[in-house]
């Protein structure tokens, strides 16, 4: 009996350390990238509030990207505007600029979108590699051949033909299956918009709107763009979005309003 009982002492003694080690929290880091900026500050109370509230404030908007290092594992929210020569183009690709992180594109494994408008998707197509993380409302809205004027269909063109691999987000998901990344649903938006919560252990959580509010005097104020899709799925997804960043003791970033994106290291300094 004896050694019966060793060597279920010593399996024992593996299965914990295994346990151990498969709990063991994995390192996360994130890099703001720039993916373009309105040339000038924007008269926000034409479109960004459907109760004619900010006549005449001006906000300087830009359009931020992020990289999200998860151990040995790469994801990026969001891909912001093509490059180009309109006047909010980016200046670097995201892949030129991952790669001056010494990460190539072909590491990324996950690119991970808030919703289906351009400003958002741009850049997706760099990374034809990577799993597509997208809210089910939003594919379904991709995927109907009668949204080519709402979406651009040669965004997606990779995924929905099937040459890469897209899993439409139902609910909240988290990415990595330890609480370190966690897509939060926050509709209205757009049908399928999400949000994203990041774990940091020197910085603590963080929480990146997406376009749940545009500035902080909307996200102050509750207010809704006029081009939301859905006014009552807004409010209650930005109750939400305040409630989580409340009880996490998150920091905010309001990805389009620059006094919120400087809030983290400028590039190619990674908060961690």
């Amino acid at each position: 009996m004896k050694p019966a009982r060793t060597v279920f002492a010593i399996g024992a003694t593996i299965f914990g350390a295994s346990l151990a080690q498969a709990q063991t929290p994995a390192d996360v880091t994130l890099t703001r990238l720039q993916c373009g900026t309105n040339a000038a500050p924007t008269d926000v109370g034409l479109r960004f509030s459907d109760t004619y509230a900010f006549s005449g404030l001006k906000v300087q908007l830009t359009f931020s990207c992020y990289l999200i290092k998860h151990g040995d594992d790469y994801l990026i929210w969001d891909t912001g505007n093509p490059v180009g020569t309109t006047p909010t183009a980016p200046k670097t690709s995201l892949a030129d600029l991952v790669t001056q992180l010494h990460v190539t594109p072909a590491q990324i494994k996950y690119v991970a979108i808030s919703h289906y408008h351009g400003d958002h998707t741009g850049q997706a197509r760099e990374f034809p590699q990577a799993t597509l993380l997208i809210g089910k409302g939003d594919w379904d809205v991709v995927t109907d051949p009668k949204s080519a004027s709402t979406v651009n269909p040669a965004t997606f063109a990779n995924w929905v033909s099937g040459g890469g691999k897209v899993e439409p987000v139902v609910g909240d998901k988290d990415v990595f299956g330890d609480g370190t990344v966690v897509m939060f649903n926050t509709p209205g938006h757009t049908p399928g918009h999400h949000s994203l919560l990041v774990r940091l252990k020197e910085m603590g959580n963080v929480l990146i709107t997406g376009d749940v509010s545009h500035f902080r005097e909307n996200y102050d104020g509750n207010g809704v763009p006029t081009f939301n899709t859905d006014r009552a799925a807004s409010v209650a997804s930005l109750d939400r979005f305040k409630k989580i960043a409340s009880n996490l003791k998150a920091t905010v970033i309001i990805q389009h309003d620059e006094r919120d994106v400087s809030k983290l290291p400028a590039f190619p300094a990674a908060a961690k």
